[in-house]
């Protein structure tokens, strides 16, 4: 376990064991789909791609990037990348790839928050995507070290699940939108206890117990500003980048919207900011 974990509770450490087991069976997923990524798949949406523009020849900072072929898809785009994730077996898969294909990239293995005591570059873009919030119990600190690692006049993306669509029921039997979550922020994590993962159900695993925070949509734009950041945009659109519920179908571009009531609520939420 890398040292920045080691001091911290048991919700984290339960969360990077979950992680860290996941991408062997995230790595031969469908899912993720490694072997058409190899084969020059740019795994990145149209949106974030639109959104966030030419990215050639900027150093881009990828936070929370798992095994890294968000990552070096941007790589694939033209900029210089460097990719952070605590897990361990994650920065591994994701410096293997980058060896195998030969994608320029750095990768470090670092806990986000101890992140400006393990690199002390600063970028032109600060990135994150697709359900990397939930994970973080503190975004304060989190949009800190986003600021902290911005050149001046830098570009911060974040293109996310949005949190309103967190509330509703994900069982597998769920048959329209049943809030079964709270949306505001609690210190305290809701618990989970299952197997498999979003992308790989069926995966023989042991570690199945993970924490999330929830987090509101003032919360994450609070934290921001509050880093000294300018938000330029805040979009919110009413598909998922997955199928985060069982009644939702799958466009031709990989978003999924709902099937009944269509458009009726936000799922997905995209934010730009600079410093």
């Amino acid at each position: 376990m890398n040292e920045g974990w080691t001091s911290r509770n048991e919700h984290l450490r339960a969360n990077l064991a979950w992680w860290n087991e996941r991408v062997a069976c995230h790595a031969e997923s469908t899912f993720y789909g490694v072997e058409s990524f190899k084969a020059g798949r740019i795994t990145l949406m149209p949106l974030e791609r639109q959104e966030l523009g030419e990215v050639e020849g900027h150093d881009l900072l990828h936070l929370q990037c798992h095994f890294g072929l968000d990552t070096l898809s941007w790589a694939r785009l033209g900029a210089r990348v460097t990719g952070v994730d605590s897990s361990e077996e994650g920065i591994a898969l994701a410096r293997l790839l980058s060896d195998e294909l030969g994608i320029e990239a750095t990768f470090i293995c670092s806990d986000i928050y101890d992140l400006p005591n393990v690199l002390s570059v600063q970028y032109d873009i600060v990135y994150t995507s697709y359900g990397v919030l939930s994970w973080l119990p503190d975004l304060t600190a989190w949009a800190d070290v986003i600021a902290h690692f911005l050149k001046p006049g830098g570009t911060f993306y974040i293109v996310e699940i949005h949190p309103f669509a967190y509330v509703f029921s994900d069982e597998e039997d769920a048959e329209g939108l049943e809030v079964h979550y709270p949306y505001f922020h609690d210190p305290e994590p809701l618990r989970f206890e299952e197997g498999g993962s979003y992308a790989a159900r069926d995966a023989e695993v042991t570690h199945n117990v993970t924490y999330e925070w929830t987090h509101s949509v003032s919360d994450i734009v609070n934290s921001l500003i509050s880093a000294g950041l300018r938000i330029e945009f805040l979009h919110e659109f009413p598909f998922a980048c997955y199928k985060m519920y069982p009644f939702l179908e799958e466009d031709e571009v990989g978003q999924w919207w709902l099937t009944e009531n269509d458009g009726s609520i936000p799922m997905t939420f995209s934010l730009k900011a600079t410093r």
